[in-house]
């Protein structure tokens, strides 16, 4: 037990502890800057391998207890759509689940970072693997019969947008059908008609990362409250996981362009203050620019003004999933203890950079909270707000009591936002095939595949 006390990882540690812990081996100063690099952009696993500094000094700190702390990928699970799930393990006996999106799902989109400009000019060359998407969904091509035409055919006053349910233009407020279905039954086709083209993701790979080990909001609807909360990851562990995946990958920013979200196991605002010096390592130490991570918080109202002051911060998304205290308290208890009213007014008082808007996260769940009068609650909630909406149709596992709601479900909820002068998109699904896509991370390994989603039955959607 003494020994386990006395270890330090070096993962974990900013440049000032580095640069305490050279001064006190009596090292010459610039030794900080050769652990930095090798640790954190190197990315090296032992102190053997940090072959920059004498052999002499690293059996020093060896002896003294300080390894580099790298993660261990216990397993790996890859979907049909190139998504990779990896349990990573810590030296305790928990582990926690990191995700690898090649493409990316979406989440960047209307946010007004230089991540959302990729994933619209990339979006460009999608729109042949959407028209054969869309040809695979009968209930979207007969409600909207234009979008039969062969690839490559021009549709008079039709605007064909990507794979990530994206348009180019803001002011185009016209409602896409198409955009729904990437995350139906059919979802993972759209996404493997993408990868087919083997076009170049540069920019557009997302790593989603975890903060706790399991989580205690308690969300009804997502596997990881299942868990219950074991206990906070150190920063170390946060980053960690990181490099694991890009060392997996074999990708190195900031040559690599990489988007990270930290909406995995946990709630990083309930672990604030590791989850913040995690977010300033990678960002000054292995080189992934904040304006590329988007931390999602439940809403734990007093962390979202500290966070709004933070000199080095990704983007704020904030998990809505209700129009209204009732439902919101049901599905999220959270809320019991900081009502929409109290989170409402921390989001207009959030300080927002140029080009930055908030995103509000919205789970639909099937006759629950996906009916009109549920978007024009939502509508009311956000107006006059610089935001966007991301829809997620439910993704759906075991002791999860929800439907999916069916397309057209989906795509009357995001008519309405948009016609209320709200920006919504729908976030395709990556990985549903092996418990990768949100709201299903729960450490899965005795069942390796996702069921299909229990589609709600509902009338078509109404007209406008």
């Amino acid at each position: 037990m003494r020994a386990e006390l006395l270890t330090t990882s070096l993962l974990g540690l900013d440049r000032e502890e580095i640069n305490a812990l050279v001064r006190e081996a009596g090292e010459p100063s610039y030794r900080a800057q050769q652990i930095m690099d090798t640790v954190y952009r190197q990315r090296v696993g032992t102190l053997d391998e940090i072959s920059t500094m004498p052999q002499e000094f690293r059996e020093r700190l060896a002896r003294s207890g300080v390894t580099v702390g790298a993660a261990r990928v216990e397993k790996k699970f890859v979907s049909q759509d190139g998504t990779v799930r990896y349990l990573i393990a810590f030296a305790d006996g928990q582990s926690v689940e990191t995700v690898w999106m090649p493409e990316g799902d979406g989440g960047e989109a209307g946010d007004g970072s230089e991540a959302e400009d990729e994933v619209v000019s990339a979006g460009k060359n999608d729109s042949q693997s959407t028209q054969s998407a869309v040809k695979e969904m009968p209930s979207l091509r007969d409600s909207v019969p234009s979008l039969t035409a062969s690839p490559g055919t021009a549709v008079p006053g039709f605007h064909m947008p990507p794979l990530t349910g994206l348009e180019s233009g803001s002011s185009d407020r016209q409602l896409h059908p198409i955009t729904s279905s990437s995350w139906a039954v059919e979802g993972d086709r759209a996404g493997r008609a993408a990868l087919k083209g083997k076009r170049a993701s540069s920019g557009r790979s997302t790593i989603c990362v975890s903060s706790q080990v399991g989580c205690a909001v308690d969300c009804q609807f997502c596997l990881t409250a299942l868990l219950g909360v074991k206990r906070n990851l150190t920063a170390g562990e946060i980053v960690g996981q990181v490099c694991a995946v890009l060392n997996d990958q074999k990708v190195s920013p900031p040559e690599d362009r990489i988007n990270l979200v930290f909406m995995g196991m946990g709630e990083p605002f309930l672990n604030y203050e590791n989850f913040m010096k995690a977010a300033r390592l990678l960002v000054e130490a292995v080189g992934i620019a904040e304006r590329r991570m988007t931390v999602s918080t439940a809403g734990i109202v007093p962390r979202i003004h500290d966070f709004g002051g933070e000199a080095i911060r990704p983007k704020l998304a904030i998990s809505l999933n209700a129009s209204n205290d009732a439902l919101r308290t049901r599905l999220m208890p959270v809320n019991k203890k900081w009502s929409l009213e109290m989170l409402m007014a921390a989001a207009r008082a959030y300080p927002l950079r140029p080009r930055e808007w908030v995103t509000f996260e919205y789970v639909l769940l099937g006759g629950v909270n996906d009916e009109p009068e549920n978007a024009k609650e939502a509508a009311e909630l956000l107006r006059g707000l610089r935001c966007k909406v991301n829809l997620i149709a439910l993704n759906p596992g075991p002791g999860i009591d929800f439907t999916t709601p069916g397309a057209e479900r989906v795509a009357a909820f995001q008519k309405i936002l948009r016609e209320a002068g709200i920006p919504a998109f729908v976030r395709r699904p990556r990985g549903r095939d092996i418990y990768a896509a949100c709201g299903q991370l729960k450490r899965t390994v005795e069942v390796a595949t996702s069921p299909e989603p229990r589609l709600q039955s509902i009338s078509p959607a109404p007209e406008s």
